[in-house]
């Protein structure tokens, strides 16, 4: 089987679920102190990377997703599933963990 190279260009989201890269978290306290990565809080900020098709309704028609590709979102805390790729964060999550478009 041939390796496959993930890149945000090659990942496509299915149904509901949007593509998310991670803004980075807080390096150091407000006091100068530098925090490790166990004491880091789990960002909740990011901007949509890639985003699915929307969700299935039951009469056959999609739902179109509330976000596009470039807007900076506020999701819930522990959502989704953590994803590496080159160096960067990302979560790929359902729409509905999503809060809050940021202007």
């Amino acid at each position: 089987m041939a390796a496959v190279s993930l890149t945000v260009s090659t990942v496509k989201p299915l149904g509901d679920r949007i593509f998310i890269k991670v803004s980075a978290s807080e390096e150091k306290t407000a006091g100068g102190i530098l925090l490790p990565d166990t004491a880091k809080e789990k960002p909740q900020v990011g901007e949509v990377a890639q985003v699915g098709p929307g969700k299935l309704n039951d009469d056959g028609s999609r739902q179109t997703p509330e976000v596009s590709i470039g807007d900076k979102v506020l999701y819930s805390k522990y959502a989704g599933t953590d994803i590496k790729l080159g160096g960067d964060e990302y979560v790929l999550l359902s729409e509905k963990d999503i809060l809050a478009v940021v202007s």
